[in-house]
């Protein structure tokens, strides 16, 4: 008796633990489909603003558009009439070397040398910002471009400078761009989609740069401090593919990634972002835009310590998208 009696406790002692642990393991399904759930209404919250603020830009670009137009237009008329005017002051000053006391009087209130000396560098210097307001306007109206049906030809290139432009203000004062750029044909595509793609993939290198945990900068972690400083740096390189296709890579030198994190990059809400900081689905987008919209290739290639450099393929034409695979 005492031996069926002790089987049947350790029978129920197991059902115990293996109810036990399906619970826990549900317990830890149910936590991570709440986080899910989480960053997919993250995820949409930040659709819907950047819908909105995508048209809002497109607006905004278009209405500014006229005005810094008008004000670039005209510079070098104002630059041409400065000229002019210091050629009749200088003309006046030979013919009329003895001035009357009036004119002595406003000489006195007015330092005419200087002005001569630093007009020119006001007007350079507003020259210089309507370039950049009209630089930033370019790009605007070029990435923010309202969806069409039909794919068209498209300059990538373009679309690459336009995305660095509008990302400028997060990378120019610690990271290195270079781009190496052969010459490539137009690409039929839908630009918009490819330039969130160049934004997505070109944001995730220099949040990678940035990031708090890897920095070169001195006053941080041991950890840091001992390890060897390098620049950091992205490269762009741009170059045909095949005979019908393109290649765009972007590579930065930051921390890469350990081999579990590199197989899921591409997954739908995976991401090593706290919820609300990352949606963990801007690469899966990304290559569902390459691969499934325009039958291209997607890859990410990383090392620990080593960096990570995305890849995207692009056919140059959907007539060619056959030959293409078939060159790959």
């Amino acid at each position: 008796m005492n031996t069926k009696s002790d089987s049947s406790q350790g029978d129920l002692a197991q059902k115990v633990e293996m109810l036990a642990r399906e619970l826990g393991e549900k317990d830890m399904a149910l936590q991570e489909a709440r986080q899910e759930l989480e960053r997919m209404r993250q995820h949409l919250l930040h659709v819907e603003k950047m819908s909105m603020l995508g048209e809002m830009v497109s607006g905004i670009a278009h209405e500014i558009n006229n005005p810094i137009n008008f004000i670039y237009g005209n510079l070098p008329y104002v630059e041409e009439h400065v000229e002019d005017l210091f050629s009749v002051l200088e003309a006046y000053d030979a013919t009329y070397p003895d001035k009357k006391g009036e004119v002595e009087e406003v000489l006195e209130d007015v330092d005419l040398d200087y002005i001569q000396e630093d007009l020119p560098r006001v007007v350079n210097s507003i020259k210089v910002g309507a370039e950049r307001i009209r630089d930033l306007v370019i790009s605007l109206r070029n990435f923010y471009r309202r969806d069409e049906k039909d794919m068209k030809p498209a300059d990538l290139l373009a679309g690459i400078d336009s995305t660095l432009v509008l990302l400028n203000n997060r990378y120019k004062q610690n990271i290195e761009v270079v781009k190496q750029v052969e010459k490539i044909p137009q690409v039929e595509c839908h630009i918009n989609q490819i330039n969130q793609v160049f934004m997505n993939v070109i944001g995730n290198a220099i949040d990678a740069l940035l990031d708090k945990h890897w920095s070169e900068q001195d006053g941080e972690t041991e950890e840091v401090q001992q390890a060897p400083r390098r620049k950091r740096r992205i490269e762009i390189a741009v170059k045909p593919s095949g005979k019908h296709g393109v290649l765009i890579s972007v590579a930065d030198n930051g921390p890469g990634m350990p081999p579990e994190i590199k197989e899921r990059v591409f997954e739908p809400f995976f991401t090593t972002k706290p919820i609300g900081v990352g949606t963990g689905l801007g690469l899966s987008i990304s290559r569902q835009i390459v691969v499934e919209t325009h039958g291209g290739r997607m890859e990410c290639q990383s090392q620990p310590g080593d960096g990570t450099t995305f890849t995207v393929e692009l056919p140059v034409s959907q007539e060619v998208k056959g030959e293409f695979t078939a060159e790959r």
